[in-house]
C-alpha cells in the first residue's frame, strides 16, 4: 500500500490528480485542502483541512506519508511578487522539509515546459531561465533549484515540468486569458503563430502524477517534461478557435522582440487602467518554442496521453462560457 497525499486537491492540477489516484486499490489516499466544498464527492479517503502557510499544519500534514504530491499553488502571470513567495513559495519550502524530516520517500512536483524556455525546455533536467518579468515563474526556478539540493537516495524528487494546461476545471490558464483578448482585434500573430504549443489534457496529467507515484528505480532529483499527444502550432489553435467558436483571428503579425516591446509597454501602463494589461511579457513567453516531448515520460514512467487537443478545448470553452463572464485576471489563487 503507497500512502499518498495531494496538497492543491481542489485546484486544476491537484483535482484531476484525485480523479487518477482516488479509485486505485493499493493508494491509500489523502488530501490537503482549504475549502471541503469544493472537493469532489465522490472521494471517501482522508481530508486534512488547513493552510499551508501553518507550520504546525504542515508538520502534521507529511506524517505517515510515502508520497507528497505538491500540486498546490497560488498563481499569476503579471506582477505579484510578493505575494508568489508569500502564498506559494515559502509555503512550498516549509512542506519540503517537513516532509523530509518526516521521512517521505518521494515528493512530486509540478513545474511548467516553460521553466527553461526556450533555448534549454527540451532538456527537463536543464536549470530554469530566469524572466524579472515573470516573478512567479522565478519563483517556480527556486523551488525547483531547492528541490535539487534536498534530494537524495532516501527522498527522490520528481519535478514534472508539465505543458500548457487545458480542460475542465480550469484555474488561471493560458486560453482564458487569451479568448477575450483576441476579441479586440488588437493581439497579433507572434513569428506568424508558427511555434508550437504544448498543451495538455487536465486528465493526462492526472494519469502522469499516478505513474510517477508508482514508478520504480528513481532515486534523487529527475526533471520530466510531460504534454499532450500533439503539439499544434500557434496559428492551429487559433485558427480552429476560428472556424469552431467564431473568436476572431490576429490581423497581423510581429516578431518576438516586437511582441516583448509592445507587452512591456502595456505593463508599464498599467497603473494608470483599471484592468489588466491587454498582452504581458509572461504570455508571449508562453507562446515560445519549448522543444519540449514525451520520450522521458514514456520511457520512466510509461506514460502514453490519451487526449486530442481540440476535444479537450471544445469541452473548456463550454465550461468557460458556462462560468466566466468577463475576462480573467492574471493572478488568481488556485487549489
Amino acid at each position: 500500500m503507497i500512502k499518498v497525499l495531494i496538497t492543491g486537491a481542489n485546484g486544476f492540477v491537484g483535482s484531476h490528480a484525485l480523479d487518477a489516484l482516488m479509485l486505485e486499490k493499493d493508494i491509500e489516499l489523502a488530501v490537503s485542502v482549504r475549502d471541503t466544498s469544493r472537493l469532489n464527492p465522490l472521494f471517501q479517503g482522508e481530508v486534512r483541512v488547513g493552510d499551508l502557510r501553518d507550520s504546525q499544519y504542515v508538520r502534521e500534514l507529511v506524517h505517515d506519508r510515502d508520497v507528497i504530491v505538491h500540486a498546490a499553488t497560488w498563481s499569476s502571470l503579471f506582477a505579484h511578487a510578493r505575494q508568489s513567495r508569500e502564498l506559494f513559495y515559502e509555503p512550498s519550502i516549509q512542506l519540503i522539509d517537513a516532509a523530509k524530516s518526516a521521512g517521505v520517500k518521494r515528493f512530486i512536483n509540478i513545474s511548467t515546459t516553460s521553466a527553461a524556455a526556450p533555448t534549454r525546455s527540451a532538456d527537463a533536467d536543464s536549470v530554469g531561465i530566469k524572466r524579472s518579468f515573470w516573478p512567479h515563474l522565478c519563483n517556480l526556478i527556486d523551488l525547483e533549484e531547492y528541490l535539487r539540493e534536498q534530494a537524495k537516495a532516501d527522498f527522490s524528487v520528481i519535478n514534472l515540468r508539465l505543458g500548457i494546461f487545458i480542460g475542465q476545471r480550469y484555474g488561471l490558464g493560458l486560453l482564458p486569458i487569451l479568448l477575450p483578448r483576441l476579441k479586440t482585434h488588437l493581439v497579433p500573430w507572434i513569428a506568424g503563430g508558427r511555434t508550437r504549443i504544448p498543451l495538455i489534457d487536465g486528465r493526462d496529467i492526472g494519469e502522469a502524477i499516478l505513474l510517477a507515484t508508482r514508478a520504480a528505480g528513481i532515486q534523487g532529483y529527475t526533471g520530466i517534461n510531460v504534454i499532450g499527444a500533439a503539439q499544434p502550432s500557434v496559428r492551429e489553435v487559433i485558427n480552429y478557435l476560428h472556424e469552431e467558436f467564431g473568436y476572431p483571428r490576429p490581423h497581423f503579425s510581429v516578431p518576438f522582440a516586437v511582441a516583448y516591446l509592445f507587452a512591456a509597454v502595456m505593463e508599464w501602463l498599467n497603473p494608470l487602467t483599471p484592468f489588466d494589461p491587454l498582452v504581458t511579457r509572461s504570455i508571449v513567453h508562453l507562446l515560445e518554442e519549448t522543444g519540449a516531448n514525451n520520450d522521458k515520460a514514456s520511457q520512466l514512467l510509461g506514460y502514453a496521453p490519451k487526449f486530442h487537443w481540440q476535444d479537450t478545448i471544445r469541452l473548456q470553452v463550454a465550461e468557460m462560457r458556462r462560468r466566466q463572464s468577463r475576462p480573467m485576471r492574471m493572478a488568481r489563487p488556485v487549489g
